[in-house]
C-alpha cells in the first residue's frame, strides 16, 4: 500500500484555460500541473505561502480539496504546436505533486508527457508519489526522444519525522523502490532531501543514511535544501511543530524570528553531511540512463 492515513477528499472537476505556466528565478522557465491542490499534507508545504497570497486557505484545510484539469492534456497539445514554442524544458510537481493518488485515477500526468514527448520538449519531474513507477513505459518512451529527469523527494528515512511531516505520503521505502524501478528502466533518477528540518531530520547520521539509501537505490543525482518557513507556511508549521514536537518550538522561533530563510551560512552547514556523503558515493546501478536519440530532420522541396 503506497498511501497511508488518507482522508476525505473532494475532487473538482474543472476545464483549464492554459497548461503551461511561466516562470521566473528557477533553473527552467515552464511549469505545469495537471492538478491544484495536494493530498500529501505536508506540515511544511511551500505551496501554503502562495494559496495564503490567493486569500485561499493554507492552514489544515489545505489539500481536502483538489481542482482536476481534465483537458490539460489538450490544452498542452495546442500551446506545444505553437510556432512560438522553443522546446524548452518544462517542469512537472513545483505546486502540486503530480504522481498524488488522484492521477492513479484520472492519468492526466501520464497523458502531458505523452505530449511533451511527441512535442520534443525535454522535461522534469519531483515527486513523492510512488505512483510515477506506473508511468516507466512512457517516461522510457519519451527518453528516447527527449531529456527526461525524474527527482524523488526524500528528506529523510526516520518514521516519526515522515509520519508527523508528511501525513499523507507514501512511506520512504516506497518512494526506494520507486527509484529502483525507474533506474533500472534506464530513466535519469535523482534525489531530492527536502526539506531538511533542524532537530528533526538533519543529524550527519540520518542525512548520510538518506545518501546511502538512494545511491544504492540507482540515484544519479541528489540534492539538500533546508527548510523556509515564508507567511502561510510558517504559521501552520509551527502549529504542528507544536503539537508534535513541542521541544523544538523554541529553537524554530530563535532561528526564524524575523526571517523565512536562514542564512546560506547556516544552511550550507546543516546540508555539509549530505554533500560529504554524496561525494564518497556513487549510484550501484550500472546501466547508463537512457537519451534522446538524433532526430531526422524533414526537408521541404
Amino acid at each position: 500500500m503506497f498511501y497511508p492515513r488518507l482522508v476525505r477528499i473532494e475532487y473538482r472537476i474543472e476545464a483549464c484555460r492554459s497548461a503551461l505556466t511561466r516562470v521566473k528565478g528557477m533553473p527552467f522557465r515552464w511549469s505545469l500541473n495537471p492538478y491544484m491542490g495536494c493530498v500529501h499534507r505536508c506540515t511544511f508545504c511551500y505551496v501554503r505561502h502562495f494559496e495564503r497570497r490567493a486569500d485561499r486557505p493554507s492552514d489544515d484545510r489545505y489539500g481536502r480539496s483538489i481542482r482536476v484539469k481534465p483537458n490539460v492534456a489538450e490544452v498542452l497539445r495546442r500551446e506545444l504546436a505553437r510556432r512560438s514554442w522553443r522546446h524548452e524544458e518544462v517542469a512537472l510537481g513545483t505546486a502540486t505533486d503530480p504522481y498524488q493518488p488522484a492521477e492513479g485515477r484520472f492519468r492526466l500526468t501520464r497523458a502531458c508527457i505523452r505530449e511533451l514527448a511527441e512535442s520534443g520538449t525535454p522535461f522534469s519531474i519531483v515527486t513523492r508519489g510512488p505512483l510515477v513507477v506506473r508511468d516507466v513505459d512512457v517516461l522510457a518512451e519519451a527518453a528516447r526522444e527527449v531529456s527526461v529527469s525524474v527527482y524523488v523527494s526524500l528528506p529523510t528515512l526516520d518514521l516519526d519525522v515522515w509520519r508527523t511531516t508528511e501525513p499523507g505520503t507514501a512511506p520512504p521505502e516506497s518512494r526506494l523502490r520507486a527509484i529502483r524501478t525507474l533506474a533500472d528502466a534506464g530513466i535519469d533518477v535523482g534525489v531530492g532531501m527536502a526539506p531538511i528540518l533542524p532537530g528533526l531530520s538533519d543529524a550527519p547520521e540520518q542525512l548520510q543514511a538518506v545518501v546511502r539509501a538512494a545511491r544504492e537505490a540507482g540515484a544519479r543525482t541528489i540534492w539538500a535544501s533546508v527548510v523556509h518557513l515564508r507567511p502561510g507556511v510558517r504559521e501552520h508549521f509551527l502549529d504542528a511543530l507544536a503539537r508534535d514536537w513541542p521541544q523544538q518550538v523554541e529553537r524554530y522561533e530563535a532561528l526564524f524570528c524575523s526571517r523565512a530563510y536562514l542564512p546560506s551560512s547556516v544552511a550550507s552547514e546543516i546540508t555539509a553531511p549530505a554533500r560529504l556523503a554524496r561525494s564518497e558515493t556513487r549510484s550501484s546501478r550500472r546501466a547508463a540512463p537512457l537519451r534522446p536519440e538524433p532526430r531526422q530532420l524533414t526537408l521541404a522541396v
